[in-house]
């Protein structure tokens, strides 16, 4: 394990990246963009990544970021890759053109741009499939998984929604009968995900299947508490998160 920590604090420091932009037409008149990232090595699962606030990336057609790099998981979307994940990065559909508003993320349009996603990752590996959410982009992942179970292998939630709107405690999340790691700040200062509202959202999930937290401490606090370099966007412990999260992911996927 600190062999693999050491890796992702010098991965994490590096400044190129190996994105390829994807554009998918998973709804009529409808287009989906989103960045994939390959592996160095052989691909051991597939990853999808939502970030949180409004969901978007403002990908050019160049694959350029226009929005959200700052982001817990954009930002540390190469260490993931480097991990052994395939890794994609979702941007808001076309028609949604302000962001994820609303009860978007909860939709069966989102589940179906996400299905069309997964799909395109199946194709290019059979391998077990995560979808990653970090703050609001937690209801994304919960949400997909439920309204297509066959899309999810398992479900990896930072820094999640437990208050307010997109409260995971609202969805059906007895339901899912897939590895569920929830990992969060103990510290997090954000009104929509403090840890110690986490109670009614774990009591949800099904004790039968993997399922675990992780309460984490550490890193820097800075600037407002919902934003990605408070302790809610898990700043300076990006190795920790990772190493920890990869490894377990890894451990519980199907063979």
């Amino acid at each position: 394990m600190l062999r693999l920590i050491g890796l992702l604090c010098c991965l994490l420091c590096m400044p190129a990246w190996a994105d390829k932009l994807v554009e998918l037409s998973p709804r009529p008149g409808v287009t989906l963009r989103f960045l994939l990232l390959e592996p160095p090595g052989p691909a051991r699962a597939n990853l999808l990544l939502f970030m949180g606030g409004e969901g978007q990336l403002k990908l050019s057609a160049a694959g350029e970021l226009g929005a959200g790099r700052g982001n817990f998981l954009v930002r540390t979307r190469q260490a993931w890759a480097d991990m052994g994940f395939r890794v994609a990065v979702v941007d808001a559909p076309s028609d949604m053109p302000h962001g994820l508003l609303g009860d978007f993320r909860e939709s069966q349009e989102h589940a179906t741009d996400i299905a069309a996603v997964v799909d395109y990752l199946r194709q290019g590996a059979a391998l077990p499939v995560w979808l990653a959410g970090t703050s609001r982009g937690t209801t994304s992942a919960a949400s997909v998984a439920l309204l297509r179970p066959d899309k999810a292998d398992g479900l990896l939630l930072t820094s999640s929604i437990n208050a307010g709107r997109g409260n995971l405690s609202h969805l059906p999340l007895e339901r899912l009968s897939i590895p569920v790691l929830m990992i969060q700040h103990r510290r997090d200062d954000c009104r929509a995900s403090h840890a110690y509202n986490l109670g009614p959202v774990i009591d949800r999930l099904r004790a039968d299947a993997p399922r675990e937290l992780m309460l984490l401490d550490g890193g820097k606090n800075e600037g407002d508490p919902c934003e990605p370099w408070a302790w809610h966007g898990y700043n300076g412990i990006e190795h920790r998160v990772l190493g920890l999260a990869g490894a377990w992911m890894l451990a519980h996927g199907r063979p």
